[in-house]
């Protein structure tokens, strides 16, 4: 799922193609990619497209006459800068947004649906989407504190949960957490405050690091392969391969259609974190540290 640097990203390619360009036209091939009727689609065709937006991990199109074109894209849905007029074809194409220079097409691979788009009235229906959580570059140590340790959550929980903070999710969590040098299970009513301080320097540097770096990759071209894989991440999609701070190999938790990647020496003191499905066949047998994992997964 694209997260706030890959947003970011989208946003600064976004900036010179449309920003104050006319909206010419909206080419819907799935139905099912508008999820308000009202305002109609038609509302939103003609207008100059004035102001762009992140709202958490959706980007938001605000039109001269207020109203809102708001997109989320979930695990699976891209945007892509085609020619003018740029033809619909196959089935991940969902929609065209045709302007003078060109047409933004949005895909979503798979079979499932989930990216949305959404039409709203004004500031007050801008809000009604947003699910509320704080922005870490604006915010300071003590909001981000009283925002984590609402609830007893785990570090990783609680950072990629959209009401707690804004723009997080797997994949930068697990690098923020790396960088933190934090157990994605610990506790967050348990953290010391000098974890605090680690946790809050690690999410703005790790964040403003990643959207500095995909916003000069937008510059040359508009961002046609976005992925929370990304060869230059510490542990996201590393299992398996070196820890780029201590040389062990990056562990993982598995659960449900996502991971969450993590190395053991720097981040839970040598202590291997139960995956579900392993944990649940091999009981107590499960190895515990390090040396019991190497052991374990030992030829002969």
């Amino acid at each position: 799922m694209p997260e706030l640097p890959d947003i970011a990203a989208y946003l600064s390619a976004l900036a010179p193609r449309v920003g104050g360009k006319r909206l010419k036209q909206i080419r819907l091939a799935s139905p099912f990619l508008l999820r308000t009727v009202r305002p109609p689609l038609a509302a939103v065709e003609g207008q100059l497209l004035r102001e762009l937006r992140r709202v958490g991990k959706r980007i938001a199109w605000g039109m001269e006459n207020h109203l809102w074109l708001v997109f989320h894209l979930m695990i699976a849905g891209r945007l892509h800068w085609r020619a003018p007029g740029a033809k619909l074809a196959g089935r991940q194409n969902l929609a065209a947004f045709d302007f003078p220079e060109g047409s933004l097409v949005l895909t979503e691979a798979g079979s499932k649906r989930r990216a949305s788009s959404h039409i709203v009235r004004g500031e007050e229906g801008l809000r009604s989407i947003d699910p509320g959580g704080i922005e870490i570059l604006s915010s300071d140590l003590a909001a981000f504190r009283a925002a984590l340790t609402r609830e007893n959550r785990t570090l990783k929980r609680a950072l990629t949960d959209a009401r707690l903070v804004s723009g997080v999710g797997n994949a930068y969590s697990d690098e923020i957490l790396h960088a933190a040098r934090l157990s994605p299970v610990a506790l967050t009513r348990k953290l010391k405050p000098d974890e605090w301080e680690r946790l809050f320097r690690a999410a703005g540097e790790t964040l403003q690091l990643w959207i500095d770096r995909l916003r000069a990759e937008a510059l040359d071209s508009f961002p046609e392969k976005v992925t929370a894989f990304r060869k230059d991440m510490a542990v996201h999609g590393k299992y398996q391969e070196p820890c780029p701070k201590c040389g062990d190999k990056i562990l993982r938790i598995r659960y449900a259609d996502s991971e969450t990647n993590y190395c053991a020496r720097c981040q839970t003191g040598g202590k291997v974190l139960a995956d579900r499905s392993l944990s649940r066949l091999l009981g107590s047998d499960w190895p515990r540290t390090m040396e019991e994992l190497e052991a374990w997964t030992r030829p002969g």
